[in-house]
């Protein structure tokens, strides 16, 4: 219908916001649709995390490259068309520090990161003291430690916002406390429309970036997909003077965390400064559907285990400590492109605790297939219609 967008992003979080950003900058109409306000589901309980250490080689370590390379261009590129003030996303190439507290860890931690840098990786093997030297306030059982430079941080809240804006800047529409309903189909069984509580969007596409409500949507379509929610809590600590902590630091059993297919609690060392002084304490993945109980234990699992890399956290007070759901895929794998079984309906989900640091990546890769540009990278390991994605969806 004439006005009408061309694509619907059904997803106001990061991921959604850069499909939303890379499509309209291709010369798409988007219209960006979220039952909440913008950034405040997934997105809004994320760390702001921008590895490519925690990724072993495979589609995801490519796909983390890719963000990792892409970021600084657009967020450049979203200061020179909004002004810095809009597009201010508190950028931070802080690069990054892996410390293993056993010998066992050591090992592993050093053959893992040989692998990375045989896919172009900068990874480079630390002796304890050097560690020390980088982070002094590090515990001295360090055993060994990693120095991933390339490894940054972000402002999610902000980067989602600074998408947006532009997204609306080029004649888009961002609609919040807008519930998707479903998708209403043409003739030929492929989408028309979008359906939603402020009544039906006309449209040629839908995405869907919904996050661990991914699954839920994709059911609702009539295309299910088997994306689950996985629980993380975070702690916050009360402002610190600078040089506290220096880098995003993490301990070795936070890769292994990451790639678990266990549902039962488990928790890794995650710690990293803030621009406004404050500690973020990570991090623990459990899957207990959509509970958001903030149970103590975990709390204190995470508490305990942070000061132990850095002891000089036992003496900090924490100020708050909040929890969010990521999108788990039984693969591990983002899901990136188009439904076989649902001609015009697209996803963008599955990327766990990582979508903020895959986001531009992700962005970049949809908008490329959609639009029928020559994708940025290779798109079948992120396909729809893998085994693991569609084995477990409802019937």
């Amino acid at each position: 219908m004439p006005g009408s967008p061309d694509v619907v992003v059904v997803g106001a979080g990061v991921v959604g916001a850069a499909c939303a950003e890379a499509l309209s900058a291709a010369g798409r109409r988007v219209v960006v649709v979220d039952r909440g306000a913008p950034a405040s589901g997934t997105t809004g309980a994320g760390e702001g995390n921008v590895l490519v250490s925690d990724k072993e080689p495979g589609p995801e370590l490519e796909l983390a490259k890719l963000s990792r390379r892409l970021w600084p261009d657009l967020l450049a590129g979203l200061r020179e068309e909004l002004g810095p003030r809009a597009a201010e996303a508190e950028w931070d190439p802080k690069g990054g520090l892996v410390a293993a507290l056993g010998d066992t860890d050591a090992e592993a931690l050093a053959a893992f990161a040989a692998t990375q840098r045989d896919q172009g990786v900068r990874a480079e093997d630390i002796t304890p003291e050097h560690a020390r030297e980088l982070e002094p306030h590090l515990t001295p059982r360090v055993s060994g430690a990693v120095l991933y430079p390339d490894d940054a941080q972000l402002q999610p809240v902000l980067a989602a916002t600074a998408l947006l804006a532009a997204v609306r800047a080029r004649g888009g529409e961002v609609r919040g406390r807008t519930s998707a309903l479903g998708v209403r189909r043409d003739r030929s069984g492929a989408v028309a429309a979008l359906a939603t509580s402020g009544g039906d969007i006309p449209c040629g596409a839908v995405v869907n970036a919904c996050g661990p409500w991914a699954g839920a949507f994709a059911e609702t379509a009539g295309a299910p997909l088997d994306i689950r929610p996985r629980r993380g809590v975070v702690l916050v600590t009360a402002p610190l003077p600078p040089g506290i902590v220096r880098r995003k630091v993490y301990d070795a059993d936070y890769v292994g965390a990451v790639g678990s297919d266990d549902a039962d609690l488990q928790t890794s060392t995650v710690v990293e400064s803030t621009a406004a002084g404050t500690v973020l304490i990570g991090s623990s993945r459990e899957r207990v559907g959509f509970d958001d109980t903030m149970r103590v234990h975990v709390l204190r699992a995470i508490a305990r285990k942070a000061a132990a890399l850095f002891p000089v956290l036992e003496r900090v007070p924490v100020m708050r400590a909040y929890g969010g759901f990521r999108p788990y895929a039984p693969d591990h794998l983002p899901v990136i492109g188009p439904d076989p079984r649902l001609p015009g309906l697209w996803h963008a989900t599955g990327h766990e605790g990582a979508g903020i640091g895959l986001a531009a990546g992700t962005g970049r890769l949809l908008a490329d297939l959609l639009t029928g540009a020559d994708p940025v990278l290779d798109p079948a390991p992120f396909r729809v219609d893998r085994p693991a994605l569609l084995a477990g969806a409802p019937a």
